[in-house]
């Protein structure tokens, strides 16, 4: 049972971070990395800082590559059996105190099929899934909050590997801590 739960919730894991990364809305507050806003007309338009935007200086970053680990689970194949029915008919002629009805039975063939364990089966499931993290220093410009770790696209990701040291960053956080 723990393992079921733990696969579903690798899943869902899996699936959020896919999601995330593949910017799943077109509202306005989903924002691309670079802060230009998602709006539909097409001209390019300048993003307003939301509440969950985080600015800092770049001090690191890290990739962490999806874990999976082999594991067993029970495999089960569908078994059908020839099995019969009886079934009852009836038949009514007449109205009132002449009716008549008249009661037959027949029996039918069907497949009866069932689920049922044979052996096991290997599988790879999710151990962690991707992560992009960027270190920022000088969190919302507090000189004292440095070091300090998010958990990002794959876009905002790219965006701060690629610049300088202790440049001026700002993204959208998907996650706190790496």
């Amino acid at each position: 049972m723990f393992t079921k739960r733990l696969i579903v919730g690798g899943l869902t894991a899996l699936l959020i971070g896919a999601l995330s990364a593949c910017g799943g809305g077109s509202d306005d507050s989903t924002r691309s990395a670079s802060g230009v806003g998602q709006g539909s007309s097409s001209t390019p338009q300048k993003s307003r800082p939301t509440p969950d935007t985080v600015t800092g200086l770049r001090d690191s970053v890290r990739h962490l590559a999806r874990q999976t680990a082999k594991g067993t689970r029970p495999h089960t194949v569908t078994k059908c059996t020839p099995a019969t029915k009886k079934v009852q008919h009836k038949s009514s002629s007449g109205s009132g105190s002449k009716k008549k009805t008249r009661t037959w039975y027949t029996t039918e063939q069907y497949r009866k099929c069932s689920k049922v364990r044979s052996g096991t089966e290997t599988y790879t499931r999710v151990v962690r899934a991707e992560r992009w993290c960027v270190s920022l220093d000088d969190v919302g410009g507090n000189t004292a909050k440095d070091d300090v770790w998010y958990q990002v696209t794959r876009a905002a990701y790219d965006e701060a590997r690629t610049a300088d040291e202790h440049a001026r960053v700002e993204f959208t956080p998907t996650g706190s801590g790496c």
